[in-house]
């Protein structure tokens, strides 16, 4: 099972999405204005193996968290690693408040990063 979102207004070069199919296939790098998109990634443990009931509440609670925000142009869930993926329109700080809102509705989500030197 995996959620996929688009904003409608961006150019996509027809890709069928199928589960299973590569991110690096159907994410979209450059907005409709031709900036770059930003990107995270966060891991939210043992979310495949909840009830059906406690994943649907995740993903009314990621939904509540990520449509606040009109910069999300790209959502994919990946239930089968427990591993979601976000593309954002950039702005100074929204990966931020992005990672903050999602962990208030969503605590046990990690934001995958490098380790700072």
């Amino acid at each position: 099972m995996s959620l996929v979102k688009f904003r409608n207004n961006l150019p996509f070069s027809g890709v069928a999405i199928e589960p299973g199919t590569p991110l690096w296939q159907i994410v979209p790098t450059h907005g409709e204005d031709g900036r770059p998109l930003a990107d995270f990634m966060m891991l939210i443990p043992g979310l495949r193996s909840r009830p059906q009931h406690a994943i649907n509440t995740t993903l009314n609670n990621l939904q509540k968290a990520l449509e606040q925000y009109s910069e999300v142009v790209f959502v994919n869930l990946n239930l089968k690693i427990n591993v979601l993926w976000v593309s954002v329109n950039c702005r100074p700080g929204i990966i931020l408040d992005l990672v903050t809102s999602i962990q208030s509705l969503v605590p046990e989500a990690l934001l995958v990063a490098q380790k700072p030197d």
